[in-house]
């Protein structure tokens, strides 16, 4: 009868020390696994998702014979659903000011402004906006709308650094 018990003290002891030690393995495969999927993750936040467009605009060089200073005004990407069901573009604009001076009312009215972008092109169709003439329309009334968006005529040209239609 001792016998048996120190057996079963020793199998027990024996089987619990492996418990253990896998207990600890599965702690330490879950920790690293935790380690690498937040820095995965940290990673392609701050590579895909963290950027955010410069909007500082950017003086014009070329001729200074007038005061005026024109300069460029980045807008950051816009990814839109096209009124064709299923389709969306994606577009980057760059907004040309008459004046470097007007940076600040553009800044302020930025969301005002994206808005007004947003809601006319998600009102067109691939079909419209796929030939050159329709990318000039576009451009037309975009910038009629900014212009309107800011509340002064503040933009003479916009420029597509990034026009993808799917």
């Amino acid at each position: 009868m001792a016998e048996e018990k120190e057996e079963r003290q020793e199998e027990e002891s024996g089987e619990k020390k492996p418990e253990k030690k896998g207990k600890l393995k599965l702690i330490i495969i879950a920790v690293i696994a935790i380690v690498l999927l937040g820095g995965g993750g940290f990673f392609a936040y701050s590579m895909f998702l963290g950027r955010k467009a410069e909007t500082k605009a950017v003086p014009i060089k070329g001729d200074t014979l007038n005061e005026e200073q024109p300069a460029l005004f980045p807008l950051s990407p816009f990814v839109v659903n096209l009124a064709d069901r299923g389709r969306f573009l994606k577009v980057t604009i760059k907004l040309e000011m008459t004046d470097i001076k007007y940076e600040e009312l553009v800044k302020e009215r930025t969301p005002r402004l994206r808005d007004t972008v947003i809601t006319l092109l998600s009102s067109k169709t691939a079909e419209s906006i796929s030939t050159p003439e329709g990318k000039f329309q576009l451009k037309d009334e975009l910038l009629m709308r900014a212009n309107t968006a800011v509340g002064r005529d503040v933009f003479k040209n916009i420029y597509f650094t990034d026009f993808v239609m799917q």
